[in-house]
């Protein structure tokens, strides 16, 4: 199916999850329709379990601290991409705008187009993750997930929501589309959690 996106070399097994294929190129897979959303379109809300909902502009985005991350990128459909990198709002940096009501457990992120997906806080808030809109230093393209996406990287990639428009903070675990549809709830590629038991 992806033929010429492999590129056949050892894997580097500290870096490269079980069942995985190296690749070069960063494949695109979406279910549905790719939305088209101008950067100042872009609205995030955030809503649910927090003391005071908020929409957050581009512009007010784009005001709050921006940051760089390189990381390794992991597909369900087992390929894998090393030293992906990417800027944008670093997840704990957003969230020193927002106060959560004591009995938030879990969000489930929002995105223009109807996706979602569902994360527990624990896996949200950790440093690493990122709301991130530019690509190897490009604007991120809208096949990608442009003009706003979440990167999750420690987790597959299902979970790193494109198009994102919404936070909706959560009392339970409730869970995405791909999660009803059957992949598992939470995604690890290290324990191969591609699909629910």
């Amino acid at each position: 199916m992806f033929g010429n996106f492999f590129k056949p070399k050892s894997v580097d097994t500290e870096r490269v999850p079980p069942g995985q294929v190296l690749t070069e190129k960063f494949p695109v897979l979406t279910y549905g329709p790719t939305p088209t959303v101008r950067p100042e379109e872009v609205r995030l809300e955030i809503s649910g379990q927090v003391e005071e909902p908020q929409t957050l502009s581009w512009a007010e985005l784009m005001s709050l601290p921006q940051s760089d991350l390189t990381a390794d990128f992991h597909c369900v459909t087992r390929w894998s991409k090393l030293d992906v990198k990417w800027s944008g709002i670093r997840v704990p940096d957003l969230m020193r705008q927002v106060r959560l009501k004591p009995q938030a457990r879990a969000v489930l992120v929002h995105c223009y187009g109807g996706y979602t997906t569902n994360l527990t806080l624990d896996d949200f808030l950790l440093e690493q993750n990122l709301l991130a809109h530019t690509l190897f230093g490009q604007p991120l393209p809208r096949e990608h997930g442009g003009p706003l996406r979440l990167v999750v990287p420690h987790l597959y990639a299902w979970k790193s929501a494109k198009w994102v428009r919404g936070l909706q903070f959560l009392d339970r675990e409730e869970l995405g589309f791909w999660e009803v549809n059957g992949y598992h709830r939470r995604g690890d590629p290290w324990k191969e959690e591609r699909f629910s038991d």
